[in-house]
């Protein structure tokens, strides 16, 4: 008759394990990224999910304008820069 409770204490086990490895860092990783892409600032030096480096001349709500090398100018959604550590890998 105890065998079920052992089944579920298992189970529950599980899933708070799944929830601190991997649900709960994802979450930190995801806030920690949207604090920087919302601090972005003129002046910034930046680099894009596509590898362009460049530095932000404007800052809009949803969107970046950045100054390119040779004086391009390239306007960004937010979501496409890279936070600081990801760029450094």
């Amino acid at each position: 008759m105890g065998g079920g409770t052992n089944q579920v204490v298992m189970i529950l086990l599980m899933v708070v394990v799944f929830y601190f490895f991997v649900i709960r860092p994802q979450a930190k990783k995801t806030k920690e990224e949207a604090k920087y892409r919302s601090s972005i600032e003129k002046g910034s030096q930046i680099i894009t999910i596509g590898g362009i480096h460049g530095k932000v001349i404007s800052v809009a709500t949803e969107t970046v304008t950045i100054e390119c090398d040779g004086g391009q100018k390239l306007k960004i959604e937010k979501n496409a820069i890279l936070p600081p550590k990801a760029a450094k890998k």
